[in-house]
């Protein structure tokens, strides 16, 4: 079976969110992506004083300096659209009020048809935790499991009854509910989190950062998911991070997903050997516009599927 493709859609500064975002997704849909996606940045500190993924020295990519509100993204596309899949590849969820993340997350669902796909993660930003105020960022798993938990209850049948550290609710009729259950699928790598996922979730959000790292986190997460008496499969979207450029690059030290659309293709054959189901390829980060975009997504797919993507 041909492993599915989605195309991130533009939230970076160079789009007109407004115009650019149903441009894309109609135009994703109609090319044959099968699912459209979503990331959450929520600032740029300036100046920058805890670096990239928490490592001290690492910069923050300047293209995080204005990421669109990834809800309203995924709503405008949704409008523009009738198949396609609505994912977050991933919602930071312990900045949003678990309540109100679970309502909107069941709207959007509602008025999709039944489209969308809620990824989850427990981010690493500390200026974007004390900006949320919601919890401090030491409680972020904490924070993550009600978020699940009050999801779970919310979408599920009335009246819903909840008590958590956060979320009280005593007992209620809360609508619409989803079209039908939505997917859960987090982002995790350490033992603790995989854990989670196996235990809570419905799949796995890696990121493409080579073909072994990825094939051995599946593995153990196939592992652990047997260990652990899971009945059901998991599913997998795996996040690409693409570095498109025009003409081919030549370094030796070129990374995975970097260069020209035919090195992006053949880095998406070698990782959609390992039996992921889905990979996302968010190629906003370069093209300088919305047009430029679109044409890279289409020779990306083309070329993809003829070599048996």
């Amino acid at each position: 079976m041909a492993t599915r493709l989605g195309l991130g859609l533009p939230q970076n500064r160079q789009y007109d969110i407004g115009k650019d975002v149903p441009d894309v997704a109609r135009t994703a849909e109609q090319i044959g992506y099968e699912s459209l996606w979503v990331y959450e940045r929520a600032l740029y500190p300036e100046p920058a004083g805890q670096g990239l993924y928490g490592i001290e020295g690492l910069p923050w990519p300047d293209s995080y300096r204005n990421v669109a509100e990834p809800l309203v993204t995924l709503t405008l596309a949704a409008a523009a659209t009738e198949r396609a899949r609505l994912g977050s590849s991933v919602l930071v969820a312990p900045l949003h009020q678990p309540f109100q993340l679970a309502k909107a997350l069941a709207s959007l669902d509602a008025a999709s048809g039944g489209r969308v796909i809620a990824g989850f993660g427990t981010g690493w930003s500390l200026d974007e935790y004390a900006a949320a105020g919601i919890r401090p960022i030491k409680e972020r798993g904490q924070v993550l499991d009600e978020v699940i938990d009050v999801c779970r209850a919310v979408w599920g049948p009335d009246p819903v009854r909840y008590e958590g550290r956060i979320t009280k609710i005593t007992s209620a009729v809360v609508g619409p509910k989803p079209a039908r259950p939505i997917p859960i699928l987090l982002a995790a790598s350490s033992r603790k989190a995989l854990t989670r996922l196996v235990d809570h979730a419905d799949g796995w959000l890696p990121v493409g950062m080579g073909v072994e790292q990825i094939a051995t986190q599946w593995q153990e997460l196939q592992d652990l998911a047997a260990e652990r008496g899971r009945p059901e499969p998991l599913q997998t979207v795996l996040r690409v991070n693409a570095d498109y450029q025009a003409k081919a690059y030549d370094g030796a030290d070129r990374r995975p997903f970097q260069g020209s659309a035919d090195q992006i293709v053949e880095d998406l054959v070698a990782h959609a050997s390992i039996g992921l189901e889905e990979i996302l390829v968010d190629l906003q980060a370069t093209p300088r516009d919305a047009q430029e975009l679109k044409d890279v997504a289409t020779e990306v797919y083309e070329k993809a599927r003829a070599a048996g993507v």
